[in-house]
């Protein structure tokens, strides 16, 4: 028999990863026996997983009823911002510690997800898997343990920017663009890279929201 704290442990983080796949979307109804059902738990390491992320802002109440949370315009700006900042520093310590075993992977992620493009639900996943890695690269567990912070709070964006026709192609490039300064050992340029990288995704962000209003 598994330790309840396992089990809680595990619930978390099958709800977190379901939200993060897009399994379940800002808006979507959470209901203990549907969630326990679908991952062979109890309710009981459910419902406290389900208070987990609630307290961390990752689901929210509607009635009676727990949802999974979304971002609004401010929030997503601000978001955005921290992002920035929090990646282009990743990028700047990765091109100054990543391993060459660090950079091969990162190359082949951006050759492999060529083959990606047109398929925004798929290019999404590995670009969660390439930042990942840049992360990784940049040997520093704290600002690691923050973006993941970051990154889960971006599962509450209801749609990829990688949706939009054409950004696919050019997030491509952009990657291997941030792939080229972090080989070189030019941290600058490695910053400037990625946070010009996310923050042409905040803009096509903005685009998709702006075309929702018209």
């Amino acid at each position: 028999m598994r330790e309840p704290r396992t089990g809680q442990k595990d619930a978390y983080q099958m709800i977190l990863e379901a939200i993060d796949t897009g399994t379940y979307r800002p808006g979507d109804r959470l209901v203990e026996s549907e969630l326990a059902e679908r991952f062979g738990v109890s309710r009981t390491p459910i419902r406290e997983a389900l208070q987990r992320l609630e307290t961390q802002s990752m689901l929210t109440r509607d009635g009676r009823s727990l949802i999974v949370a979304s971002l609004d315009h401010n929030q997503m700006a601000d978001l955005y911002v921290v992002r920035t900042e929090l990646e282009g520093l990743a990028a700047r310590l990765a091109a100054r510690h990543a391993t060459p075993e660090e950079v091969r992977v990162l190359r082949d992620m951006v050759e492999e997800d060529r083959g990606l493009i047109g398929n925004p639900e798929a290019l999404a996943r590995a670009n969660r898997r390439f930042h990942k890695q840049i992360h990784l690269a940049s040997h520093n567990h704290y600002l690691v343990q923050q973006l993941d912070l970051v990154h889960r709070s971006m599962a509450l964006l209801a749609t990829t920017s990688l949706a939009v026709d054409g950004r696919g192609a050019e997030a491509i490039a952009e990657h291997d663009a941030i792939v080229s300064a972090i080989e070189a050992g030019d941290g600058a340029t490695a910053h400037k890279a990625l946070s010009d990288h996310i923050s042409k995704a905040f803009v096509t962000r903005l685009k998709i929201d702006a075309s929702k209003e018209v």
